[in-house]
């Protein structure tokens, strides 16, 4: 059975650091171009980072020179480093892939989903 399965997230003070994992389980990432996404209370969800199966990444507006993505395909995992982090990066944020060869922040593009982690950034 096809799992994508994100940890990590949890509860941070403003300019702390986490890293999200997305682990795979019953396909192997490489085959899949991974983006990470977060839904803020009330918001629609956004394309946060992504990276694709050459390695090339791309990121919001939002997050660029804080967040970073990459992936361990040894490992069949992915992650999400964030810096830097501000309240408004609060958040339940969500891996998912795609068998398209570019790497893309729309959604609609991902065919797969994981259940998603929360990431609070609070004092």
């Amino acid at each position: 059975q096809l799992q994508l399965v994100e940890s990590g997230g949890g509860l941070v003070q403003p300019g702390g650091s986490l890293r999200l994992s997305c682990a795979a389980s019953g396909f192997t990432l490489d085959a899949y171009a991974i983006g990470w996404f977060r839904q803020a209370p009330g918001k629609e969800r956004e394309g946060v980072a992504c990276i694709n199966k050459s390695g090339l990444t791309n990121f919001a507006d939002s997050v660029k020179g804080r967040f970073t993505v990459s992936r361990d395909n040894a490992k069949n995992t992915a992650y999400l480093q964030m810096s830097s982090l501000k309240p408004d990066d609060t958040a339940v944020y969500y891996c998912a892939v795609t068998t398209s060869a570019i790497g893309t922040l729309k959604s609609s593009w991902y065919e797969y989903w994981g259940q998603g982690t929360q990431v609070t950034v609070s004092s």
